[in-house]
């Protein structure tokens, strides 16, 4: 007789690995931060919000993300981390329970010629090999139909080795399918002579019109002193052979004015020291000189697809690598699914996945062939996103830098879905968002605030979103802040003519932009907007376009260098003092010589990270100790540049210090929104809103009658869109014409006038589908964008 056996009725002891569910943070004090603690539950969604500055990025991004990728590093040997970055510990006492985390941010890809969303990703790499197995005529190996792989062709003994077997070969071959003519890029650049010398001049009659290139200087003393053509002659009277020596002469070593130097012809020294930069990286003067002189036209020879004629011949059916990668990627799939190969079925799935992922997350209007410079920050981010979609990996935080920004309020949903597909597969994902959509789907929240720079840094609220919602902060009580439309819109003074437009997917689209008014341009992500705005529109006499590429600067640049408002301090401070302005730069004469200016000293420490120590001699304040003995209005200059851009426009507003010209720009600063900068901050640490609305203070002193915004409510918090409405309001009431690229219904419904492109994205957009008032679209619902302003106004 067997005894049966009762269930245990104790549940079973929790394993204590199963004890690490949360991410600790305790005493996180990077940048603004108070000393912050907070727990994050793992394999949830947390969204953090809060104002524009007020520390998400610090707390999420340089103190999170930082540390787990630093421990990452330490975890591989000392010779592989002396060629990593070397990242210092975030000012932080307690960080526990981190797991990996991978970082999708917003920053733009980077802009060389032959990075395309293909070589980005993998598809291009697929497709090269399906290329190589099934293309006909066979031309070679995947690397035939790469177009960033030049054909090399060398004869001569070239010693193989194969283990202890070594072989001698007279030739050497390799296929590659990059264009000879335009090397891979698609384009190929003609230099205007016009705009390098006035040719009724001498050299020495200051001939030369090139940067850095004036008489007497160094580049200038190469030509005229060489021997090789006659410096007081016209250049239009040049000989044959002069002027070849003078422009195209291969480099030769000679003596020069005593001194031995490489003496070359005036166009390839041209190319190499400015024309092979990447011009958004180019002094304003510089870029100005290339836009002028160089002319970018398709390549005849192989028209655009950046291929030799052998990549171009062979084909699938009837379709080349070229035609491929030209496709818009969601007829790609459709393509690629009609190609059935037994002997490459794996490859074929993988690519289809890959495919089915760009047109899921929204991106099936883009082609491979699209250069990964013109992606939009959105797009950019997106493209980052494809990579992980199809990931193995789970158990690591995902870390999300507002990724619905540059999207259409149709395109949020899905954006939604896949945050919460990553999070279903075991992860834990952060999200830095100020968009009440997001914020609903969170499983928990985390409010910074209650203001930004100094008055932020603290957690004002955790929880779910019901409890935001209650819970009294800034952000509860403009979760559900709808702005309404406007009963009466302005009248328009002239219209902006735009006839066939063809940029990019437009459709010959005719358009009149009324001036005088806010006029905000609409539509589906990958519509046509930006192609419509900037390609028709161009930035010049008149227009002052604020875009949302980067601000370059070094640590040293801050908010009053950028806008130009440290001049006329300096100014102010030599006058009241009586002594040369120059002193009052920590880049120049007043820099404090122990750290050059700096305000610390950075150590490096070879195979460790580098640490960097608050300069003893000037305690961080980067002016030399009898700088600091000058006054004006009773403080000293790095006392000033410690001063929050609302203290400091008090302070040159009246009294002793008063200074009308800085006054002006820190009132711009203020009025969009920045009042609580640090006018001495390093530029490296403004969030991406924070650098557009930067750029747009200081182009609100420009002549400019008609001002393009790229999308300005980026990074901006729900209580900051009433002021940025406010600032737009101004612009227009101040007799300038402001036309916005926007996805915002805030913004929408205070519009006077929209203009929605679509229905759809690529090829299903490009069409004007609606002009007229916000009230007008509502009523009609006639469009995507009109429901969603409709469901939005009804709140």
């Amino acid at each position: 007789m067997s005894i049966a056996t009762r269930p245990d009725p104790r549940p079973p002891v929790p394993h204590l690995a199963d004890n690490h569910d949360l991410i600790r943070v305790h005493g996180a004090r990077e940048n603004n931060l108070k000393d912050v603690s907070i727990e994050i539950p793992k394999r949830r969604l947390t969204v953090f919000t809060g104002v524009s500055g007020s520390g998400k990025s610090s707390l999420v991004f340089n103190t999170i993300a930082a540390e787990s990728q630093r421990l990452i590093n330490e975890t591989y040997s000392a010779f592989v981390q002396g060629f990593m970055p070397t990242l210092a510990r975030p000012e932080v006492d307690v960080l526990d329970g981190l797991t990996t985390v991978i970082t999708v941010d917003q920053q733009r890809m980077g802009a060389d010629p032959r990075s395309t969303v293909g070589t980005a990703t993998d598809a291009n790499a697929m497709l090269r090999i399906l290329f190589s197995r099934l293309g006909q005529p066979h031309i070679g190996p995947p690397s035939a139909y790469a177009f960033n792989v030049p054909s090399v062709r060398a004869s001569g003994a070239i010693t193989v080795e194969r283990g202890a077997k070594k072989t001698v070969k007279a030739t050497f071959n390799r296929t590659g399918g990059m264009c000879p003519r335009c090397e891979g890029r698609g384009a190929v650049s003609d230099i205007d002579l016009t705009q390098l010398y006035d040719d009724s001049k001498s050299l020495n009659e200051g001939a030369l019109t090139i940067p850095g290139y004036t008489a007497g200087g160094w580049n200038h003393r190469l030509y005229s002193e060489s021997g090789l053509v006659d410096p007081d002659k016209p250049i239009s009277k040049y000989t044959k052979k002069e002027r070849h020596d003078f422009l195209y002469h291969e480099a030769t070593r000679m003596k020069i004015a005593g001194i031995n130097m490489t003496y070359e012809g005036l166009i390839p020294r041209i190319q190499k020291s400015i024309l092979s930069k990447d011009t958004e990286a180019m002094q304003p003067h510089i870029r100005a000189f290339v836009d002028r002189a160089v002319t970018f036209a398709t390549c005849p020879e192989c028209e655009g697809t950046r291929l030799g004629e052998g990549a171009r011949s062979s084909k699938i059916g009837q379709v080349s690598i070229a035609d491929a990668c030209a496709m818009e990627i969601r007829d790609l799939a459709e393509w690629i699914r009609t190609v059935e190969e037994p002997s490459v079925a794996p490859l074929l799935a993988a690519l289809r996945q890959t495919l089915d992922s760009f047109v899921e997350i929204g991106l099936g209007y883009l082609s491979l062939d699209r250069p990964s410079g013109t992606l939009s920050g959105g797009e950019a981010q997106r493209v980052k996103m494809i990579r992980h979609l199809g990931s193995s990996l789970t158990d690591v935080t995902y870390v999300f830098d507002e990724p619905t920004s540059g999207l259409h309020p149709h395109d949020i949903q899905r954006m939604n879905s896949l945050l919460l597909r990553l999070r279903d597969k075991g992860n834990t994902v952060l999200v830095v968002e100020h968009k009440p959509e997001v914020i609903a789907i969170a499983d928990h929240v985390v409010d910074l605030g209650p203001g930004a720079g100094t008055a932020g840094g603290t957690v004002c609220f955790e929880g779910t979103v019901e409890g935001l919602r209650s819970g009294g902060t800034i952000t509860g009580r403009h979760l559900d802040d709808r702005a309404a439309l406007k009963e009466t819109v302005r009248t328009p003074t002239g219209t902006l003519r735009i006839r066939g437009a063809t940029a990019h997917n437009l459709r010959d689209v005719d358009v009149d932009i009324p001036l005088g008014v806010l006029c905000v341009v609409t539509g589906v992500a990958g519509s046509g907007k930006s192609s419509l705005v900037h390609g028709s529109i161009p930035a010049g006499d008149g227009v002052v376009s604020v875009d949302q590429s980067a601000i370059r600067g070094s640590r040293r640049s801050n908010p009053a260098t950028y806008t130009g408002l440290l001049d006329p301090i300096r100014k102010a401070f030599a006058k009241a003092n009586g002594v040369k302005p120059a002193l009052f730069s920590a880049n120049s004469e007043g820099a404090c010589p122990a750290c050059n200016g700096a305000g610390v000293i950075y150590t490096d420490l070879a195979m460790m990270s580098g640490v960097a120590t608050t300069c003893e001699d000037c305690e961080g304040k980067r002016f030399d100790a009898s700088v600091l003995d000058h006054l004006l209005g009773g403080r000293d200059i790095s006392e000033v540049l410690a001063m929050s851009v609302a203290e400091a426009e008090e302070f040159f507003g009246a009294g002793e210090a008063r200074t009308p010209a800085a006054h002006r720009v820190l009132t711009r600063l203020a009025d969009v929104g920045l009042g609580y900068l640090r006018l001495g901050q390093p530029l490296t640490t403004l969030s991406g809103g924070e650098r557009q609305r930067l750029k747009l203070a200081t182009h609100m002193a420009e002549k400019g009658g008609v001002y393009v915004l790229d999308e300005p409510t980026s990074g901006l918090h729900l209580a900051d869109v009433e002021q940025l409405l406010g600032l737009l309001d101004r612009l227009v009431d101040s007799g300038k014409s402001v036309i916005v690229v926007e996805h915002h219904q805030a913004v929408m419904a205070h519009a006077d006038w929209i203009i929605d492109l679509g229905p759809g994205a690529g090829h299903d957009g490009g069409r004007v589908v609606f002009e007229g008032t916000p009230a007008d679209l509502v009523a009609t619902r006639a469009t995507l964008t009109g429901e969603h302003l409709a469901a939005y106004v009804a709140g």
